[in-house]
């Protein structure tokens, strides 16, 4: 049962209008504006009366009047609750409606799933089954100390499993103290922000590249360098040349965001050589590393660093589901104490029970297997997605050669503004993303970013190509 509920506005002691008679007008304001709902109980006299510091009697005869006139119904030892059938508005206000009490699932209901919706897993494949049993043990294990206020850093447990599945996975050998547990990746890079730069500083970003990177940085007041990229990647000597001073630079060597190529070795050896020599940092973006379809997953950028200048970010949102909101980040071991200062003031946004989830997820083999199953799935989704659209949209566009990620670049042939038809395809139900918004002053690519890990099937993939054709 409901607890009673009590929403109107304070009495007015100064009022011509009897105290009565405020609690009175009130409560039928209301019943009658859709606020309190017929069957909801109402807080009890005499706890109302406690709570405004009323005498019992005067919330007696309110409530008295207000079930005279048939707004409220007495149910004994129930309590008082509103009255069925009253022809209340239709129509609440939005701050009355945020009011109202809403059932779980009204309150998790979220817009659907577009198709080609960028930055979304397999959600139809994930263990959901294992991770409701895991789910419920760690409930169920949740003690006092559990309950208190999480470390600032992460679960313990959790940073082990990190570093462990990293060692193995990334060939990156760190600590579970270098690991420290984000909210997401804005959190992560706020988070470096802090711990090693100053307002003015200069950064290094790829142009192309991933937005938030840019937004974060200029939000903080970290002047942004833009560094074009090529099949290998970023142009690393340009960047070398243009650097003038600058504090780091963030990249993605595994699959640059959005183009998906790889940082070529020689150009990951070279970015170290110039961050060591100018002790500048290396900030790498390793958002979907482990999904990689021509070959086996590249060692991380963090992997071949020997003088502790890569930090290096991880997520959950790509390999589990984008709602579990848990990142990572991994410090270099001489900066752990500098972070472990700084995590106290900008960290803690992660539940201490979520952490748990994952944690126990990783440690008993389930995260592993579904790494695995997911990177022979994707492949398979790629190359049906890629026959379909092309299928579908034949000689209107060209699909970029890429060697992983989860999203597909169609390069439009014909002269069009990838902006106004992300538009209409949004107005028509399938997500796009414009690869021009991801280009730092003058636009340098044109074209339609597509995730493809929730597309099923070529021929699903087929008819959405039409319905792209049909708005080109």
């Amino acid at each position: 049962m409901r607890k009673p509920v009590n929403r109107f506005s304070p009495i007015n002691p100064s009022s011509r209008e009897p105290i009565y008679r405020q609690i009175y007008s009130r409560f039928r304001s209301a019943i009658t504006d859709g606020v309190l709902a017929p069957g909801e109980r109402i807080p009890a006299a005499r706890a109302l009366a406690k709570e405004l510091g009323l005498a019992r009697g005067t919330v007696d005869t309110a409530y008295a009047l207000l079930t005279a006139e048939g707004y409220l119904q007495s149910r004994g030892q129930a309590g008082t609750v509103v009255a069925q059938g009253l022809n209340v508005q239709a129509t609440r206000s939005r701050e009355a409606a945020s009011l109202s009490p809403v059932s779980g699932a009204a309150l998790r209901q979220k817009s659907p799933v577009l198709p080609f919706q960028m930055a979304l897993p397999a959600l139809d494949e994930f263990p959901r089954k294992i991770w409701a049993q895991i789910g419920a043990r760690c409930v169920r294990a949740t003690g006092v100390a559990q309950m208190a206020n999480p470390s600032a850093q992460g679960l313990e447990p959790l940073r082990s499993a990190i570093a462990g599945y990293l060692h193995l996975a990334r060939g990156i050998s760190c600590q579970p103290s270098q690991v420290f547990i984000t909210s997401g990746y804005r959190n992560t890079l706020t988070l470096i922000v802090h711990a090693l730069l100053h307002p003015g500083d200069r950064v290094l970003v790829e142009n192309p590249g991933y937005p938030p990177t840019r937004q974060v940085l200029e939000y903080l007041q970290i002047g942004v360098q833009s560094v074009a990229v090529d099949q290998d990647g970023m142009q690393v000597t340009q960047a070398i040349n243009d650097s003038c001073g600058a504090r780091a630079a963030v990249v993605t060597p595994a699959h640059q965001s959005p183009l998906c190529m790889s940082l070529s070795l020689p150009r990951r050896l070279q970015l170290l050589e110039w961050a060591s020599r100018e002790q500048a940092w290396l900030i790498e973006d390793d958002y979907d590393g482990e999904y990689r379809y021509v070959s086996h997953p590249l060692p991380a950028l963090k992997s071949l660093d020997r003088e502790g200048r890569v930090l290096y970010a991880g997520t959950f949102s790509k390999v589990l589901f984008p709602g579990i909101r848990i990142a990572y980040l991994v410090v270099p071991l001489a900066q752990v104490e500098r972070f472990e200062q700084v995590a106290q003031t900008f960290l803690g946004g992660v539940p201490e029970l979520t952490q748990a989830i994952v944690a126990t997820f990783v440690t008993e083999g389930h995260f592993a297997r579904h790494i695995q199953r997911m990177r022979k799935l994707y492949g398979e989704r790629r190359s049906a997605v890629v026959k379909g659209l092309s299928n579908a949209l034949g000689e209107h566009i060209h699909i970029d050669a890429q060697p992983g990620g989860m999203h597909l670049i169609l390069r439009l042939t014909g002269p069009q503004s990838d902006r106004a038809l992300v538009e209409r395809l949004r107005h028509a139900g399938i997500y796009a993303e414009a690869l021009s918004e991801c280009c730092i002053g003058a636009q340098t690519h044109c074209g339609l970013m597509l995730g493809f890990a929730n597309i099923d099937s070529q021929a699903s993939a087929e008819r959405l190509g039409q319905k792209i054709l049909a708005l080109l």
